[in-house]
């Protein structure tokens, strides 16, 4: 193989990890009983007219599983925070004491438990359907090459090579799913 079709696989791949990353990412915000900082990562706050990520106007900890705690560094941006978590449609309500808001997870249902499968089982669908788009256009650069001169067992091993990438990756993302989803269904 030549070196155009070796990045072309070597970029086809490359970009199939980072959807898998972002797969990752997305499935660490799907609660699963415990609290996770994770959870409040896509929130943005009003912070003086600029929208921006919770995490940079307060301290988020978890002083046990079922709760997280955040710590405004400004005491003025209590309320805002405040509004941001209710608009942000995450399931959660806030406890406001003047000092603290308290986001307190109350222990999964076996009913919302499903769901959150359904959700991971979703995300897991859309990452194999970004992957499968990877390799039609990995597999589409090849034909150009083949139509511009290049043999056609060159375009043949090319392609090989990203179906076996495109088959790897997308067992990857069940192993991931599958653990995602141990994790919600463990009580």
């Amino acid at each position: 193989m030549n070196d155009t079709v070796e990045n072309i696989i070597s970029n086809t791949g490359s970009l199939m990890v980072k959807a898998i990353k972002h797969l990752e990412v997305e499935l660490s915000r799907v609660r699963a009983g415990k609290a996770n900082p994770q959870i409040l990562d896509g929130i943005m706050v009003d912070y003086y007219g600029n929208p921006t990520p919770l995490a940079q106007v307060a301290n988020i900890t978890t002083p046990d599983a079922r709760t997280l705690q955040l710590q405004p560094w400004e005491k003025n941006m209590l309320q805002p925070i405040e509004r941001a978590i209710i608009a942000s449609n995450i399931g959660l309500n806030p406890s406001n004491d003047g000092n603290f808001i308290r986001l307190f997870l109350p222990p999964l249902t076996e009913e919302r438990r499903k769901e959150l499968v359904k959700r991971v089982n979703s995300e897991g669908e859309q990452a194999k359907v970004t992957i499968r788009s990877l390799r039609r256009d990995g597999i589409e650069a090849i034909k150009k090459l083949q139509k511009d001169g290049m043999s056609e067992d060159a375009a043949k091993d090319g392609e090989a090579s990203i179906q076996g990438i495109t088959d790897k990756e997308i067992i990857s993302i069940d192993n991931v799913c599958k653990d995602k989803e141990k994790e919600i269904m463990t009580v």
